[in-house]
């Protein structure tokens, strides 16, 4: 078996189930911005210096980004095919991830103004993976809208965990630097 099959190289892509988009087309942009996320919290969780409940965390999410993926390349049609917490995004997930916002809010509360990135390598690439988690996000709404996909969780997924990565960042700083 070969890893390439030629069969993009006109650049058309399938997708979960059956069906072809074109490559540029909202459902890969969703899902190709999923899997950009996947691997900017693969590049953190190599992190030597991450605690192994934090990798534990991210290779949870990654996980969970398959499921995000695989709902987002599927079409319309074939949502019925789906299954939940396999290849659909299901509240649980969600809960999950804010019982983690909760927790990392009591440790460490809120700050009540914009916090510039930078303190350390960790907490900056958290950064980095809440805006990349932030655009997918907007890439998703586009998707649902363009789909007109009513009972999908994607963006409330994406949201939440944007959240969280930030919270995540802030737990990695000694000190919060404001914005102004």
């Amino acid at each position: 078996m070969k890893i390439y099959t030629k069969a993009g190289d006109k650049g058309v892509t399938n997708l979960l189930f059956g069906g072809k988009v074109d490559k540029d087309s909202i459902s890969p942009e969703a899902y190709g911005s999923v899997d950009e996320l996947t691997a900017a919290l693969g590049l953190l969780r190599s992190e030597k210096k991450l605690p192994l409940s934090t990798k534990e965390l991210i290779l949870k999410i990654q996980r969970e980004l398959f499921i995000v993926g695989a709902e987002l390349a599927t079409s319309k049609e074939n949502r019925v095919k789906l299954k939940p917490g396999e290849t659909l995004v299901v509240k649980n997930m969600i809960e999950n991830l804010e019982k983690d916002i909760d927790y990392l809010t009591e440790k460490n509360g809120i700050p009540n103004y914009f916090v510039v990135p930078g303190e350390n390598n960790i907490a900056a690439n958290f950064d980095w993976c809440r805006v990349v988690s932030r655009r997918a996000e907007r890439k998703c709404v586009t998707w649902q809208k363009s789909f007109e996909i009513n009972d999908s969780l994607v963006v409330v997924y994406l949201n939440r965990l944007s959240d969280l990565l930030w919270m995540i960042a802030r737990d990695f700083e000694q000190e919060w630097t404001a914005s102004k």
